[in-house]
C-alpha cells in the first residue's frame, strides 16, 4: 500500500461535492481547524486562502451580510469564518468588538492580518450634504457609528464640543483602529475666509465652536492684539465693562485684570477716591455697598480685577474686622458651593465645611 497524504480534489470528487470554497458551513469543520489552532499554517499560507463566492455579494459588508453569515446558530461563530478568520481580523473594522460576541468567539491570531482588508465608507457617507446631516444620523443611528468609530473619530474635528463624543467608545487596543478622520474645513472656509471670518464668528459663534476651541483664535489673535486688525468691534471700549461682567468672552484669556485693565483705568481716573460707602470706583451706583455681594457671586473674576482677599476680610473676617456675615439671612451652601466652590475656598481654603 502506498500511503500518500489526502488530495483535496480527490476528496472532493470521490464525495460528489462542489466547489472547495463554496460548500457549506457545516462542512468546513470536517477536515478544518480553526486558524488559531492551524499553527502549521504560515502568514504567506493564509494570504493564499481563496476568497469564496459569497464575499463577492454587493452587501456582503454590511450586518445583513457578513453579521448574519458570521454568527452560528447555536451561538458563537460559524466554522467557514473560524477556518480563515481570527479576531485580529475583525479589529481592522470593528472598534465595538468587545461588544460583539460573535468577534468574542474568535482566538487572537496575528497571522490573520495576512489577509489584506481595508474599512471602506458605507455608501450614505457619499452624500454630498452627509457632513451638515451626520450630527443627527449619529443620534439616531448611533450603534451603526459606533461599528466602526471611536470618541477619536468625533473628536478630529469636534475639539471644542467634545460632548458630542460620549455616546461612543473610547479607542483602546481591544477596539482596534477603526474608521481614522482627516480633519478638512468645511466649504464656507474659501480663499479669503480669513478676511470675512470675523463677522461669521460674531453672528455664528456656536457654528464656530463646534470644530475649534479658544487656543486656535489666540494662536492668531494675540500676538497681533496690538499691530493687526482689532479683535474688538468698533465702540466695545464704550460697552466693554458690560461685556466683563457678564462674561461675552473671557478678558483673562488676552489681558491681565491686575496690570492691564488697573493701569488703564487709573491713566482715565476711573480709579478709587475713598471707601466704598462714600466714594471710589462704584460711585456710578448709589449704595453699591448694599448690592456687591450678588454681584460678586456672580462675577467674582471682575472683582479680583481690583480687590485682593484682605478687602472682603475687612469685613467679613469671622475671627476679626467687622464680623458681617458673608452669608446672610436663607444662605444655602450646597447650591452656591455647586455654582461657584471658588467662593467657599476664598475664606475656608480646601476645608469646606459639609
Amino acid at each position: 500500500m502506498a500511503v500518500q497524504p489526502p488530495v483535496v480534489a480527490r476528496c472532493l470528487t470521490c464525495h460528489g461535492l462542489a466547489a472547495h470554497n463554496a460548500l457549506p458551513d457545516t462542512a468546513c469543520a470536517t477536515c478544518h481547524l480553526p486558524l488559531a489552532q492551524a499553527t502549521r499554517l504560515t502568514r504567506a499560507d493564509v494570504a493564499a486562502i481563496d476568497t469564496p463566492p459569497s464575499h463577492q455579494s454587493p452587501d456582503f459588508r454590511s450586518a445583513t451580510g457578513h453579521g448574519a453569515l458570521a454568527k452560528a446558530p447555536g451561538g458563537g461563530v460559524a466554522a467557514s469564518c473560524a477556518t480563515c478568520h481570527a479576531r485580529d481580523f475583525c479589529l481592522v473594522c470593528h472598534v465595538d468588538a468587545p461588544e460583539q460576541p460573535t468577534v468574542q468567539a474568535l482566538a487572537r491570531d496575528a497571522r490573520a492580518t495576512a489577509i489584506v482588508v481595508r474599512l471602506e465608507a458605507p455608501p450614505s457617507h457619499a452624500a454630498s450634504d452627509f457632513l451638515e446631516r451626520h450630527g443627527g444620523r449619529v443620534r439616531t443611528e448611533q450603534r451603526q457609528c459606533a461599528t466602526c468609530h471611536t470618541q477619536e473619530s468625533c473628536l478630529a474635528c469636534h475639539a471644542g464640543t467634545p460632548r458630542v463624543a460620549a455616546a461612543l467608545f473610547a479607542g483602546s487596543p481591544e477596539r482596534g483602529v477603526g474608521a481614522v478622520i482627516v480633519r478638512r474645513p468645511p466649504a464656507s472656509h474659501g480663499a479669503r475666509f480669513t478676511d470675512q471670518h470675523a463677522a461669521l464668528a460674531s453672528a455664528r459663534g456656536a457654528t464656530c465652536a463646534g470644530c475649534h476651541v479658544r487656543a486656535d483664535c489666540l494662536s492668531c489673535h494675540r500676538p497681533t492684539a496690538a499691530s493687526g486688525p482689532g479683535y474688538h468691534p468698533a465702540g466695545f471700549l464704550a460697552r466693554h465693562p458690560a461685556a466683563a461682567y457678564t462674561r461675552e468672552t473671557n478678558c483673562n484669556d488676552c489681558h491681565n485684570n491686575g496690570s492691564f485693565c488697573v493701569t488703564c483705568h487709573a491713566a482715565s481716573g476711573l480709579v478709587a477716591r475713598g471707601t466704598l460707602g462714600t466714594s471710589g470706583f462704584h460711585d456710578a451706583k448709589r449704595f453699591f455697598l448694599l448690592g456687591h455681594g450678588q454681584a460678586a457671586r456672580q462675577n467674582l473674576e471682575s472683582c479680583v480685577g481690583c480687590h485682593a482677599e484682605r478687602d472682603c476680610i475687612t469685613c467679613h473676617g469671622s475671627f476679626n474686622g467687622r464680623k458681617f456675615d458673608p452669608h446672610g439671612p436663607g444662605f444655602d451652601a450646597a447650591r452656591l458651593r455647586r455654582k461657584n466652590p471658588q467662593m467657599c475656598t476664598a475664606c475656608h481654603g480646601t476645608n469646606i465645611p459639609q
